[in-house]
């Protein structure tokens, strides 16, 4: 009598690394794709704290690995301008009003910040004839009042986006606020949260800034400050959504407080449980009166 042997069961998800392979594409192109919602992740279902990609969204994505390679492909301020067709220059000043956003950054080897920008956004915007006149000619008198102010929107917008990225692949409502409260200082959330629970709670859930360096280095100390609003217009509106969030994760699962002290034995003085205090009365019975 023959047996047939079966092949194991396929998992249904598997890491990022793996699918970012299988898809051919670069690990930085599959995490740029989660972030901008190009691909559906579900949190580990080992319990890990990390995310997964189900296979029925790599099938999915099987047949147009080449259109989502495009649509991640980052290019920084030349590249930009040279699709755009405008000057470098032209392109600094419509990134500084916040025109475009960009969507990555690293420190190059003097600590400067590189932008980069999504290809087909930057299509996008040159396509559209309401943005002809910010590409050619002179540059509108409100615009030019606001760039010799010192405008510089380049951090906030990228903080937008990012806290948006965030929010999508937050898990529920305390950790839709730890999202919010990554992008503001530490006395910030504390003017918002009077609680020193929910203070925790937020806290040990706000995200860090993306990777750029040892922790402590001047790469991680950028980063940091890349991650913190900084207008106080920007600070007002990300303490409003915290309190927001705050609010409605309340209401769905307070946050958890320490055991009330009467739970617990008195100092010096061991409770028994049940089970050992009957054994000692086995042992030692009371003598009769």
């Amino acid at each position: 009598m023959s047996g047939t042997t079966l092949a194991p069961p396929r998992p249904l998800t598997c890491a990022p690394s793996r699918a970012a392979r299988e898809l051919g594409i670069k690990r930085a192109e599959f995490d740029l794709a989660v972030h901008l919602g190009q691909i559906r992740t579900v949190p580990d279902e080992g319990g890990g704290g990390g995310r997964r990609v189900p296979r029925t969204e790599i099938d999915r994505l099987h047949s147009r690995a080449d259109s989502l390679r495009e649509s991640v492909r980052v290019v920084g301020t030349t590249e930009g301008a040279a699709l755009m067709r405008i000057p470098a220059g032209r392109f600094t000043r419509v990134a500084k009003l916040g025109l475009v956003s960009p969507v990555k950054w690293y420190p190059n080897r003097y600590r400067a910040v590189v932008w980069l920008y999504l290809a087909e956004e930057l299509r996008r915007f040159a396509a559209d004839q309401k943005n002809a006149r910010l590409l050619t000619g002179r540059t509108p008198p409100e615009l030019s009042d606001r760039l010799r102010a010192g405008a510089d929107q380049r951090a906030r917008t990228w903080r937008g986006r990012h806290c948006g990225f965030l929010l999508r692949q937050a898990d529920g409502p305390w950790e839709r606020a730890g999202v919010v409260a990554g992008f503001l200082d530490p006395g910030e959330i504390d003017d918002v949260l009077t609680d020193p629970h929910e203070r925790a709670r937020v806290a040990a859930l706000r995200p860090g800034p993306p990777a750029h360096g040892a922790p402590g280095s001047p790469a991680a100390q950028l980063a940091e400050e890349l991650m913190t609003a900084a207008d106080p217009d920007e600070i007002e509106w990300f303490k409003h959504d915290l309190a927001r969030e705050v609010a409605q994760a309340r209401t769905h699962r307070p946050a958890p407080r320490p055991a009330a002290l009467s739970r617990h034995p008195a100092p010096g003085r061991p409770r028994l449980s049940q089970g050992l205090r009957g054994w000692l009365l086995r042992r030692n019975p009371r003598p009769a009166h």
